[in-house]
């Protein structure tokens, strides 16, 4: 099934868990892969290849580069990897078995560096009680958005990942009156309308995709999360490249016109990495553009 039927046409699982690993050793590689591909579907299992995999084989993916490190009064960690398994199911008992024997699997050239799990909080609600991706394209849209297309072998069909685990404050957060929690996401929680009169620092405003130059539209496939960490946003954005994701990063941040997004008075990201996910083809997992010299 192709990356962008399997993976935007299909409805959120209810579960989520997102396995991140370091390059331990090059050599036993390609065996590895060899070993892992057949398993990833674009559905159940999507495969994110981060910078440090590329450099490490001498090979070089158009676009993709490190999650960037910004200059802000906000931070924004880097905590790049090699690999990101993405694994979705209903049923979490799934997930730990399937996790489990993919780190086994990958062992001798890869070791798990970092593990979150997800879950759909009450039909894709934050924990804060907001909906989350209201404004998400849909249908063709979110295809044109998040899937590359233009006579490119080996990269056609493929998409540009950013994952972000952001951690709530959510005791500040419920502790506010409900107008200024309304203010700080820019939509009232009854009736998720979006605020007329909501302050230039509301998250809405700040990330409103139409209002780039060039518009920043992408696909947003966020879950919460929970551990002993915390609790909040396993963020996710899926774009033809990075350039929507860092521009709305950037404004967040304040770099754009020195206002921060009001997201951070009671949030703040814990890790930020980029990936490319290869194109899926009828005959599984398309990684020409990674392999051939």
């Amino acid at each position: 099934m192709p990356f962008q039927q399997g993976l935007l046409a299909t409805p959120v699982p209810v579960h989520a868990r997102h396995l991140f690993f370091a390059l331990q050793s090059l050599e036993a590689l390609p065996a590895v892969l060899d070993t892992l591909l057949p398993h990833v579907d674009g559905r159940s299992l999507i495969l994110g290849i981060g910078a440090p995999l590329v450099k490490a084989l001498g090979r070089d993916i158009p676009g993709l580069r490190a999650f960037p490190q910004l200059d802000a009064a906000v931070e924004n960690p880097s905590t790049q990897h090699a690999l990101w398994l993405w694994l979705r199911s209903d049923e979490r008992g799934d997930l730990v078995l399937q996790a489990q024997a993919l780190e086994q699997m990958l062992a001798p050239a890869l070791r798990l560096a970092d593990s979150v799990d997800g879950f759909l909080h009450r039909g894709g609600l934050d924990l804060t009680g907001y909906e989350d991706g209201t404004e998400n394209p849909s249908d063709d849209d979110a295809v044109h958005a998040a899937i590359l297309a233009g006579g490119q072998p080996g990269m056609d069909g493929s998409s540009f990942a950013a994952f972000q685990l952001w951690k709530h404050d959510l005791s500040y957060f419920k502790a506010l009156p409900q107008a200024d929690q309304d203010n700080i996401i820019g939509r009232r929680l009854s009736d998720n309308e979006e605020l007329d009169d909501a302050p230039a620092s509301a998250h809405v405003k700040r990330t409103a995709q139409e209002s780039y130059a060039p518009e920043a539209f992408m696909v947003r496939r966020s879950v919460s999360w929970a551990d002993n960490r915390g609790a909040g946003l396993a963020f996710v954005a899926l774009g033809r490249s990075f350039e929507a994701f860092e521009a709305q990063l950037r404004r967040m941040s304040g770099l754009e016109d020195g206002v921060t997004d009001a997201l951070y008075r009671f949030s703040r990201p814990l890790t930020g990495g980029y990936y490319w996910c290869p194109p899926m083809g009828e005959g599984g997992l398309d990684l020409r553009a990674l392999l051939q010299a």
